[in-house]
């Protein structure tokens, strides 16, 4: 068994883990460092929303990801087999390679669980089951929507933990958008179930969702949580504190239930809920003190989004570093988080909050006021973000970033 040594080890090669590379690169260009992760594409999922609204092409959220790595990084295209951070700083790969390193950064991101719900899978992509949290299936969204003159459209969202708790209503805002500029909202009824409690966990942000709710028209299902597809006979199936609850569809965009990957959940770095165990302001671990954790695999209570990673990755290759020269935290993250919420094309209410649901607006309210649709978030979510993304976060440019200095 041949064993890889490094300084720094990153498990993940998604937005999480790539801008905690190139920002570690950026500070010390020295430091070897080796990335993780079997996938050969890297996507920019924020954009998959507007995929199903025929806004992005599918291939505009894709690059190789060996086009990503920071240079000077090492890439490893295996998977992390388990964690042995008692007895041992490694890792063992699936191939029983194993990686030493000194201090290690877990971005392995979380899990989509298609079959946590009965007939999910095996009608996903088919019989008008949809969803815009996968490449291949967000296409199909738009093919729906564009082709549904009538009936019933169901959206649906699980509990949480998810990943941009925004994106199951916005695929509804979207569509409801387009059958209401084609003419055709009359005469489709859209439901939104949703396994929580409420709309949206921010409360500053909600009057102005539900005038767009009101507009289309929406009936919204709290605690409705759903737990079978049938396909072919197009019946939905719900839990809700009243019972089992069925609902004929034309058109069912899913959410899937979503948890940490499983060689995280069941190693020693994971908490009582599967995720990875760390401090919520330094994002470092609570009981192994060379491990951080960032993106949507940690259990920080911050909203898992792209935006948070981006926020993340400074805060973590500043303690890390501070740690290897024996120095306490640098930075602390304050949860910073941000679901652009796409409620027509053309606009969008920017929610931009931190723990506790603090709103933590990156413009003067004079220039763009979050708490309303505006044509500036729009352009922003179309226009600067995916830039930002692939030309600033993923090559450790940390543009417009508020963490607090830890004192």
């Amino acid at each position: 068994m041949s064993s890889h040594q490094c300084d720094i080890a990153i498990v993940g090669a998604g937005a999480a883990g790539i801008a905690v590379a190139a920002s570690l690169k950026k500070r010390q260009a020295q430091l070897s460092i080796t990335l993780i992760d079997p996938a050969e594409k890297h996507y920019y999922q924020p954009g998959w929303t507007m995929v199903g609204r025929g806004v992005f092409t599918p291939q505009s959220t894709e690059r190789d990801t060996a086009s990503l790595i920071p240079k000077g990084v090492k890439w490893l295209t295996q998977a992390v087999a388990s964690f042995d951070p008692m007895s041992s700083n490694t890792l063992t790969l699936d191939n029983d390679e194993s990686v030493q390193y000194e201090q290690l950064v877990v971005a392995a991101g979380l899990s989509l669980n298609w079959t946590a719900v009965e007939g999910l899978a095996e009608n996903l992509g088919k019989n008008g089951v949809t969803s815009n949290y996968t490449y291949t299936t967000a296409p199909y969204t738009w093919e729906l929507v564009k082709n549904l003159k009538g009936g019933r459209a169901v959206f649906t969202q699980p509990p949480m933990p998810i990943k941009c708790a925004g994106a199951p209503q916005k695929a509804m805002y979207l569509s409801a958008d387009h059958w209401r500029k084609q003419g055709r909202i009359g005469s489709i009824q859209i439901d939104f179930c949703t396994a929580t409690p409420g709309l949206f966990g921010v409360a500053d942000y909600v009057p102005a969702l539900m005038e767009y709710v009101d507009r289309y028209g929406a009936q919204l299902n709290f605690q409705t949580n759903l737990t079978k597809v049938d396909g072919e006979r197009k019946i939905a199936v719900f839990s809700t504190p009243e019972g089992e609850v069925e609902k004929p569809f034309d058109l069912l965009h899913v959410c899937p239930p979503q948890c940490a990957p499983s060689f995280v959940s069941e190693s020693a770095l994971a908490d009582e809920s599967g995720w990875v165990d760390v401090d919520q302001a330094t994002l470092q671990h609570k009981r192994f003190d060379n491990i951080w954790s960032c993106g949507d695999v940690m259990n920080a209570p911050n909203a898992k989004t792209a935006a948070a990673a981006r926020a993340q990755a400074p805060v973590v290759a500043e303690n890390l570093l501070a740690h290897r020269s024996a120095q306490p935290a640098a930075l602390l993250y304050n949860g910073y988080g941000s679901c652009p919420l796409t409620v027509e094309r053309g606009k969008i209410v920017l929610a931009e909050f931190g723990y506790g649901g603090k709103l933590l607006p990156s413009f003067p309210r004079a220039v763009l006021n979050g708490q309303k649709a505006t044509r500036l978030a729009w352009h922003l979510k179309a226009d600067a973000l995916p830039w930002i993304y692939w030309n600033a976060m993923l090559k450790g440019r940390e543009w417009m970033l508020k963490n607090e200095v830890a004192r």
